[in-house]
């Protein structure tokens, strides 16, 4: 393992090397790819310059062990790097792992009010919400790309792209079926009532996909564009919803002012799922695959429980609850996307 590496800290050089040559600057599109490389690299090389640090630190301990007056003092130091020592070894090991090609893209979300009627539409919102508020904490742009709200302010459905560095990499393990349990605002008796909503997570990778789509094929209709308060309210007939007839994917879009990028971004967005549903149905034959992939099994899978009467929110996937409620609907994720990930790495290693 300590072989390969080291090769990477040799190409890491080289990388630094080669981004310090005024030629390559000069080339713009040249130096970004060289510095892509770079820092897909430098955390790598960090944790491997560390664990080589605690190599000579440990080498150090021992000679110490020798001296009777730091024998004590020696072996809790030995004792703490030993263990320091495997940690990293083991991040190292996660390193070698198979990635996913799609991380680094922008991620298409498409929530959906499920069972519960007016709450399950309250409660798309709050995800919705949730996942705007983790969307600013990381810098990353948001933009809808179609909703439709109701009469008290829910959602029966949004889609909208998240674009950011790693967008999809982190929100990938968000698609499921989120549950609510709680006391409805329209509820006048104050019985906990369960609700639920639907969250699917694309990669969007439109751009870079070679899916032909025969126009023949499509269904393309147009409507007004409608909204809360007046909102995105336009008197012609800008919306566009494109359906591919052989699968029976449909896809709306109404956010924008004219009809041709309605259409274009509608196209897209189909392009994602036609390439995503091609995806699924190929691990649906591959059970060894789908096991070790935390997120990105069975999209009617229940993941995610928020209760409110207790304040807690579990993740069943990995069997995590948090009393931190109100910080997770404002978009605190970090701790429940990184317990995913951590365990997506272990089952990984597993199957290795």
């Amino acid at each position: 393992m300590l072989e390969k590496f080291m090769g990477l800290e040799e190409q890491f050089q080289r990388l630094e090397e080669k981004m310090s040559d005024p030629d390559l600057m000069r080339d713009r599109s040249a130096y970004q790819k060289i510095a892509k490389q770079h820092a897909d690299l430098k955390e790598i090389i960090e944790e491997f310059r560390k664990y080589k640090k605690i190599e000579q630190d440990i080498a150090e301990a021992k000679q110490l062990l020798k001296d009777p007056d730091f024998k004590n003092l020696a072996q809790e130091e030995l004792d703490t790097l030993e263990t320091e020592k495997e940690r990293i070894k083991n991040e190292l090991t996660t390193f070698l792992l198979p990635k996913d090609p799609n991380d680094d893209k922008n991620a298409i979300l498409e929530i959906r009010a499920g069972t519960g009627g007016e709450e399950a539409a309250l409660f798309a919102y709050d995800l919705y919400r949730m996942y705007m508020k983790y969307a600013e904490s990381k810098n990353w742009k948001l933009e809808i790309l179609s909703e439709n709200i109701t009469g008290i302010g829910g959602l029966k459905e949004v889609i909208f792209i998240i674009s950011g560095k790693k967008a999809y990499g982190n929100l990938k393990y968000e698609s499921g079926i989120h549950r609510v349990q709680r006391v409805p605002e329209t509820e006048s008796s104050g019985r906990i009532h369960t609700s639920a909503a639907s969250v699917v997570v694309f990669p969007d990778v439109a751009e870079e996909i070679d899916i032909e789509i025969d126009l023949k094929e499509l269904r393309i209709d147009t409507y007004r564009s409608s909204g809360a308060g007046g909102q995105h309210v336009n008197k012609t007939d800008s919306a566009v919803r494109i359906t591919h007839l052989p699968t029976g994917v449909a896809v709306a879009c109404q956010d924008q002012r004219s009809q041709f990028q309605n259409k274009e971004k509608a196209m897209r967005v189909l392009k994602t799922r036609l390439y995503d549903k091609k995806l699924q149905d190929e691990k649906g034959s591959e059970a060894e695959a789908r096991k070790i992939q935390v997120g990105s099994g069975d999209r009617s899978e229940k993941i995610r429980t928020y209760n409110f009467p207790q304040g807690r929110v579990t993740d069943h996937r990995i069997n995590l609850t948090l009393h931190a409620l109100d910080k997770i609907l404002n978009g605190s994720l970090d701790e429940i996307i990184e317990g995913l990930a951590t365990a997506e790495k272990i089952n990984k290693m597993k199957n290795q």
